[in-house]
């Protein structure tokens, strides 16, 4: 196809936009249907003592499984169960206290069918998400949630679309809901996204980035030659400057040893060897910024970042204000934060 056929890039977007304004509608139709059965089932699942069981075939199969990973990524404990595979053993996994939610456009879904008798003998509570209020799978669902659509938006009323975007909003609904009902946060998402960025974000501290061992730290009585020395031997680009009793007083950063030196040749310092001889003292950046062992790295990178001017070590103070490590952005940027 040619690219630049105006006509026919047009007449494509034309029809894709169609797809998104009539699933569009369609989801606000099941919007404005939702009602006590809803109520009912975000109810259900809040007092069940066991886990939520999605189940579904096919492509509703596949909407089942996103479900399943947002209920238990939000505070609902869930796994999918393949319909196929339950009537091969998988019904095991199904415990009486257990809730199933079953999903099927039809409602007829032979595997999804052939799967209630056990709920009713394991006294499974059901919940169907469906097209056809008067299918098999609505008929013994003990709440049974509309995802009904006038037409599917493939042309030819077939391919489940605008039903399985139906059925996945529904999921993500009672997701939602529940997550509001339960007082879950931010922290609780994280906890359950430990290798994400979000969860990176929210339980990285200092503490769990800091090399041990690794602490360049030098008396401000010292001479400037020393703290040189530290600097090198740590390779963390900084040294920390300490008084007589340990507390933090000012730092040496690579990049003052450049301004150092180039003002002291501005001032005629006759030699390096002069300058070494200095106290660390009369040459430190006073005040430092400075960061706790339970700074969240997240905070530990905006302080580099945001403040008035981008640094790339942080001293890591006690309680007394000793400095006990050095965290370096390489730090941040290796644990992914």
């Amino acid at each position: 196809m040619d690219i630049n056929d105006n006509n026919t890039i047009d007449g494509a977007s034309g029809r894709g936009r169609r797809v998104f304004e009539q699933e569009a509608q369609a989801l606000i139709g099941a919007g404005e249907r939702l009602g006590c059965a809803f109520d009912a089932a975000v109810s259900a699942i809040m007092v069940c003592k066991g886990r939520i069981v999605v189940t579904g075939m096919g492509k509703h199969g596949l909407i089942g499984r996103k479900i399943a990973a947002t209920l238990a990524s939000t505070g609902t404990p869930s796994f999918f169960m393949h319909p196929g595979e339950a009537a091969h053993g998988d019904l095991g996994m199904i415990d009486p206290s257990d809730l199933v939610l079953a999903l099927s456009n039809s409602g007829n879904t032979a595997e999804v069918i052939g799967c209630i008798p056990f709920f009713k003998r394991n006294h499974n509570f059901l919940i169907a998400i469906t097209g056809s209020l008067n299918s098999e799978l609505a008929r013994h669902a003990d709440i049974v949630l509309d995802a009904s659509v006038d037409r599917e938006a493939c042309p030819l009323n077939l391919a489940p679309t605008t039903s399985t975007t139906v059925a996945l909003v529904m999921g993500d609904a009672l997701a939602v809901v529940l997550l509001e009902e339960r007082g879950f946060n931010v922290d609780d998402f994280a906890m359950r996204h430990p290798s994400g960025t979000l969860g990176k974000r929210l339980l990285l501290r200092v503490s769990d980035l800091v090399k041990p061992g690794v602490n360049p730290v030098v008396d401000e009585r010292a001479g400037f030659d020393l703290a040189i020395t530290e600097i090198t031997r740590s390779q963390l680009g900084a040294v920390s400057v300490v008084n007589a009793q340990g507390v933090l007083t000012g730092i040496i950063t690579d990049g003052d040893l450049r301004r150092i030196f180039q003002r002291e040749a501005a001032r005629g310092n006759p030699s390096v060897a002069d300058l070494l001889g200095h106290v660390v003292r009369g040459l430190m950046t006073v005040n430092p910024t400075v960061v706790s062992p339970g700074t969240l790295a997240a905070k530990a990178l905006s302080i580099m970042e945001d403040g008035p001017r981008r640094i790339s070590v942080l001293p890591v103070i006690n309680e007394q204000r000793h400095p006990i490590a050095m965290l370096h952005l390489h730090d941040l940027v290796r644990a992914g934060v």
